[in-house]
């Protein structure tokens, strides 16, 4: 088959690793720059060029792997590739949903995912209710368009709360506030999640004086037993979404696991190397699967493997 891999760095690890596991399975793997492909939009014959002008309707899949600040584009991109009858992994609906983290939750909730006590507001004038209805102090201030670790905030006191959310809606931004899970102790659970199943999971623990524990920001990562009822909710937020690849964060807490966030393009590097798992090569056995493509036997022409 003819695989893409429609992202921006071509020398990031988990682009690098899907290239590589597809490439040893006897596919054609091919990096398009997102930002260098552009469409035509027809109701005959539409079509995806990229720079230089080549035509990608030869591709039999494409995974997406958008970053957050190219979400609308991406997604075009990925309707478009739809539209000319290529498997997209995943969707153009599902990745818009889960960058959506609002709508996220509120799909969640929808579907009876427990999630920390989460507010939101447009006005700074709500400060003080929104602070009291999570709790208070203290408490996690979210950007809506944050990744990473990046855009979250630990206000400590209510005037640190009062400050940061006032700070935040000043410039016009959208926000979350949440409730601060004290016992989870600067851990979660990233459960890796393909075609509903948990794949992999691993625990992430913040740096030391850091209450996130994303990897960019520092955190380490270990093997994790997850339990049946933290492996569920993982496999139910991801078909909440439509995601068939999914990076669904929990955090343990007294009333049990919470749903923190679910990422359409979770990273490979922190679960591939905490658990030795080839969780890239899953991702392309799975696109396999879906196409019903079939390991060609020695000798076999690539028609033949197909049939």
């Amino acid at each position: 088959m003819k695989i893409g891999v429609l992202a921006s760095n071509p020398d990031l690890y988990s682009n690098q690793r899907l290239l590589e596991a597809g490439a040893e399975r006897g596919h054609e793997m091919v990096f398009l720059n997102l930002q260098q492909c552009y469409m035509k939009v027809d109701d005959i014959n539409p079509d995806v060029h990229f720079r230089g002008g080549a035509t990608l309707s030869d591709l039999d899949a494409v995974i997406t792997r958008i970053k957050p600040s190219q979400t609308f584009y991406g997604c075009a991109l990925a309707r478009q590739f739809d539209s000319m009858g290529i498997y997209t992994v995943n969707s153009s609906e599902a990745i818009a949903q889960s960058r959506d983290k609002l709508f996220a939750l509120q799909l969640m909730l929808k579907s009876g995912i427990s999630i920390p006590t989460t507010g939101f507001a447009s006005s700074p004038m709500d400060t003080n209710d929104l602070i009291e209805m999570v709790g208070g102090a203290p408490l996690i201030v979210k950007l809506l368009e944050g990744t990473q670790g990046s855009g979250v905030v630990l206000a400590e006191t209510k005037k640190a709360a009062e400050s940061v959310i006032n700070a935040f809606k000043a410039v016009s931004a959208n926000l979350l506030v949440q409730e601060f899970i004290k016992e989870a102790d600067g851990k979660d659970l990233r459960c890796f999640v393909i075609d509903g199943k948990v794949v992999a999971s691993i625990q992430r623990t913040a740096a030391p004086g850091e209450f996130r524990a994303n990897l960019h920001k520092g955190g380490s990562a270990s093997i994790v037993k997850i339990t049946p009822e933290e492996r569920k909710l993982s496999i139910k937020a991801a078909k909440a979404l439509g995601l068939q690849i999914a990076g669904v964060d929990l955090i343990r807490s007294k009333k049990g696991p919470l749903l923190l966030e679910v990422n359409s393009s979770p990273g490979l590097e922190g679960i591939e190397t905490a658990t030795g798992k080839d969780v890239a090569g899953m991702i392309i056995s799975s696109i396999e699967n879906k196409l019903n493509w079939k390991q060609p036997v020695a000798g076999a022409t690539a028609d033949q493997a197909s049939e």
